[in-house]
């Protein structure tokens, strides 16, 4: 199984925290891609995809993927498997808290992809989010705060990472 990590950062966070899945995945063939120097036509090449996007101010996409974002509905996601990772902050976006994430499974639900590791949303204080799955419990992916919860970060990127290990046995 071809593996690709595409994700967008401004600050470095997203960065690192998909620096630190490459490490989790160090037993796969696994290759990563800053969105703003790559052709996101790039994720066709793979069966898994791995997708990393932070909300800004008040629940807006980071600037490389809305410099990219309408180009994503041109891409065929049918028979591919994703999995999305975002960071936010949940104290002083509170209202929008990884919004971003929940924007970028919007924008390719609709696409036939089959989408795993969903993450519980315990262990977070916020007011709202559009990341959450219809019944609440759930983010459409890894939640991370590494702006409040910075010390929670690798922990959760380890256990996620197994997650979607043990969810892609069950797919094979």
């Amino acid at each position: 199984m071809r593996i690709g990590l595409f994700f967008g950062s401004s600050t470095c966070y997203t960065e690192m925290a998909a620096e630190k899945i490459i490490a989790e995945f160090a037993d796969h063939d696994i290759d990563m891609f800053n969105i703003k120097d790559c052709d996101i036509a790039q994720m066709h090449d793979y069966s898994l995809l791995i997708l990393g996007i932070s909300t800004w101010d008040y629940g807006e996409l980071q600037e490389d993927w809305e410099a990219v974002w309408d180009n994503l509905e041109g891409l065929d996601f049918k028979n591919k498997t994703i999995a999305l990772f975002g960071l936010g902050d949940q104290v002083g976006y509170s209202e929008w808290f990884l919004d971003a994430m929940g924007l970028l499974f919007e924008q390719l639900a609709t696409s036939g992809a089959n989408f795993i590791g969903f993450w519980p949303n315990q262990g977070y204080d916020f007011e709202a989010s559009k990341a959450l799955t219809e019944d609440g419990e759930f983010f459409y992916g890894l939640a991370l705060d590494d702006e409040h919860q910075y010390e929670l970060s690798d922990q959760r990127i380890q256990q996620w990472c197994r997650q979607l290990k043990e969810e892609l046995k069950q797919l094979a």
